[in-house]
């Protein structure tokens, strides 16, 4: 079954608030509704979220041009890091690359990369076998655990080269279309922008030149 991930786009960044209860930015909201308006989820489809904020702002988004309910669940969630909570940008970045190079270990109290694999990749299947034949799923989620998503679904080792920062928006926004039965990619992470309808529609056999 074809699904396709998108992660939510920029956010309020508020080292005051918990980061599961950040909401999308002004841009992060004009380029949700921008990516909604161009039809890439098509009527019918049904649309799983992690609970946090921005992810089920996104999803709302995506939602409303459709009429299609939003189904959550915090166990897909972004990788646990309430151990730190907020971090500035150069020590995130610095302990995300450590949380993706050192995937069996708690990086400072973080969740291991290999338990929020195991448990996104466990939450998508749950999703997709509540999914109807022929009726497209939509996630909206993050882009640590996306990433594990996609690692796995290519059978690819974990590593932070496989991000999103590393292939399309460095801001979020970005999609990859899958098919987890078959354990195939339909592409690689690509900002919501460039992502075309016709992408997620086709089947994954005929996309390999989007891999």
């Amino acid at each position: 079954m074809r699904a396709l991930y998108v992660t939510h786009p920029q956010v309020k960044i508020d080292a005051n608030v918990p980061v599961p209860l950040w909401g999308l930015s002004p841009l992060g909201r004009e380029r949700a509704l921008a990516f909604a308006a161009r039809g890439v989820v098509p009527p019918g489809a049904m649309i799983f979220s992690s609970r946090e904020t921005k992810a089920m702002e996104l999803a709302d988004i995506l939602a409303a041009p459709v009429e299609a309910l939003v189904l959550s669940d915090h166990l897909m969630g972004e990788n646990d890091r309430s151990a730190t909570g907020f971090l500035p940008p150069d020590l995130f970045e610095a302990t995300a690359d450590r949380f993706f190079a050192e995937p069996q270990t708690s990086v400072e109290g973080w969740e291991r990369a290999i338990d929020a694999q195991q448990r996104i990749v466990d939450t998508v299947a749950t999703a997709l076998a509540s999914v109807p034949e022929g009726v497209p799923a939509v996630f909206c989620g993050h882009g640590a655990v996306g990433t594990l998503l996609k690692c796995h679904v290519g059978r690819r080792p974990i590593a932070r080269s496989e991000d999103q920062s590393r292939h399309a928006d460095r801001g979020g926004g970005n999609c990859f279309s899958f098919d987890l039965a078959a354990m195939q990619l339909g592409c690689e992470w690509t900002a919501m922008e460039n992502f075309a309808p016709g992408w997620f529609a086709a089947p994954v056999a005929n996309a390999g030149d989007m891999v």
